[in-house]
């Protein structure tokens, strides 16, 4: 039985070394937001989100707000049921509830958990379980692999306001619309506009964690007005910007004081 990677308290702008690992491993924030970078791209693993990142890929995470950070490493054997690439989650109550057993305050050894392994087997099977019956959520930035697309992100995430058109874009990258527009959908299966907005909503969050304001959030991400923002965020999140806020609270107190020391990942 693998034990779980348990709980790790962080404080907003604490990032982890580069690292991989041989088992795949879910991440969830029970409070707080988590950004797991991979070569792949960039995972927003807000409240009631997990991520997903298989065995071998590297990466690494940072916290936005204090983030009570809850780790379970997965056997291939019922790692198999996962994608094959990373992944962001809806979770579901009883997946939350499961993650907090299974990373509790005292989980730093086989037995901490208050689990036999039977029950911890029998546990990790329902998580699974209920994310393979989860709707994949649109929080997960692939990394672009042609350089043409790289050099929009890179624009676009030092600058998600910027407003200009993929023509634009193109032109300031030297590509043509027809080209910059065959690329996205071939290489993301979505349009450059979708993409954008995908891209606005992860910083949102960040900025929302970071305690910015729905007014000030809105006008950073590039949306013309409060209301439209609200109304973006809602479609894709499920909730307005003010309710993620006190849900990314958290679902226990977010820092109390742990039973073990905090171990690195």
């Amino acid at each position: 039985m693998w034990p779980s990677g348990g709980r790790h308290l962080w404080a907003s702008g604490e990032t982890s070394a580069a690292q991989s690992h041989d088992r795949g491993h879910l991440v969830y924030a029970a409070s707080g937001v988590l950004a797991v970078n991979t070569e792949r791209g960039t995972s927003i693993v807000p409240a009631d989100r997990v991520a997903w990142t298989p065995a071998g890929f590297t990466h690494h995470h940072r916290a936005h707000g204090e983030t009570d950070m809850r780790i379970v490493f997965l056997a291939p054997s019922i790692a198999r049921f996962l994608p094959d690439d990373p992944a962001v989650f809806l979770a579901s109550g009883l997946a939350r509830e499961v993650l907090l057993a299974l990373t509790g305050p005292r989980n730093y050894g086989d037995a901490a958990s208050g689990y036999s392994r039977a029950a911890q087997a029998r546990l990790l099977r329902v998580l699974v379980d209920e994310l393979r019956e989860a709707y994949e959520e649109p929080l997960h930035l692939p990394q672009p692999r042609d350089d043409r697309l790289q050099a929009i992100a890179r624009i676009l995430y030092e600058t998600p306001a910027d407003d200009s058109t993929l023509g634009e874009l193109g032109k300031a990258i030297g590509a043509s619309t027809r080209t910059l527009s065959r690329l996205f959908r071939s290489e993301f299966g979505m349009t450059f506009y979708e993409w954008r907005t995908q891209l606005r909503i992860c910083h949102a969050l960040v900025l929302l964690a970071d305690g910015h304001d729905t007014v000030r959030t809105a006008h950073a991400c590039g949306w013309a007005s409060p209301s439209a923002f609200i109304a973006a965020f809602t479609k894709i999140m499920g909730t307005t910007p003010g309710r993620h806020r006190v849900g990314a609270l958290g679902h226990r107190p977010p820092f109390p004081a742990p039973a073990a020391p905090v171990a690195s990942e």
